[in-house]
C-alpha cells in the first residue's frame, strides 16, 4: 500500500542497507497497530541472521535505511582498501569503539576503512580476539553489500575484497 509517507525508493524485493544489521531485502509494506496508532511499516528480511525487522515507513530515512551503494561508492570503497592503514596511537578500547561505530554507520567506505586498518597479512603479528571479531564483522558487512550490488555470492565478494587487500601489499612491496 503506497501512502504519502512511504518512500517510493523502497519496493518489495529491493535490497536495502540498514546500518545496524547490514544488507536486507524489503519483503513488503504492512499496516500495524502500535499503541492504538496505525503505522505503515517496511518488513525487511535479513536472511543471513534469520531475522525480520519492521521499520516504520516514516522513520526509514531518519534511521539510516538506504538503498545499496552506487557503483561509484563501491569503487571508492575498493580504493580505500588499497590505501595505507591509518591506525591511531590511542588505547585499543577507544579505537574498538570507533571501529564499531564505523561498522554500524552502514557507510560502505567507512566499513572499508575498518577492513583496511584491521587486515593482517600472513607475515604480520597475530590479531587479538577482539581485533579479529571486528575485522570479521566489517569484512562480512562489506562483502554482503558488494555481493548484492554486483549480484555475486558472498564468498565471491569476500574473495574480491581479500584479493584487493593482498594486491595492496604487492604494490607496496614493488614501490
Amino acid at each position: 500500500m503506497q501512502t504519502a509517507t512511504t518512500p517510493s525508493s523502497f519496493r518489495p524485493g529491493d535490497h536495502i542497507v540498514y546500518p545496524a544489521h547490514g544488507v536486507g531485502r524489503v519483503m513488503g509494506v504492512e499496516q500495524q497497530s502500535v499503541a492504538g496508532l496505525a503505522l505503515d511499516v517496511f518488513v525487511i528480511s535479513f536472511e543471513q541472521d534469520k531475522m525480520t525487522l519492521r521499520v516504520p515507513t516514516a522513520k526509514a530515512k531518519s534511521c539510516g535505511m538506504r538503498p545499496l551503494a552506487s557503483g561509484e561508492v563501491v569503487d571508492q570503497a575498493m580504493k580505500t582498501l588499497q590505501g595505507r592503514a591509518r591506525i591511531k596511537r590511542t588505547m585499543w578500547s577507544r579505537r574498538a569503539q570507533e571501529y564499531e561505530a564505523k561498522i554500524n554507520s552502514g557507510d560502505l567506505v567507512s566499513i572499508a576503512e575498518v577492513v583496511r586498518d584491521l587486515h593482517r597479512a600472513s607475515d604480520q603479528p597475530e590479531q587479538s580476539y577482539s581485533e579479529r571479531q571486528l575485522y570479521e564483522s566489517a569484512l562480512d558487512r562489506m562483502a554482503r553489500e558488494l555481493a548484492a550490488v554486483e549480484k555475486v555470492s558472498r564468498d565471491d565478494a569476500v574473495l574480491k575484497v581479500t584479493n584487493s587487500l593482498a594486491s595492496k601489499k604487492q604494490t607496496a612491496a614493488a614501490a
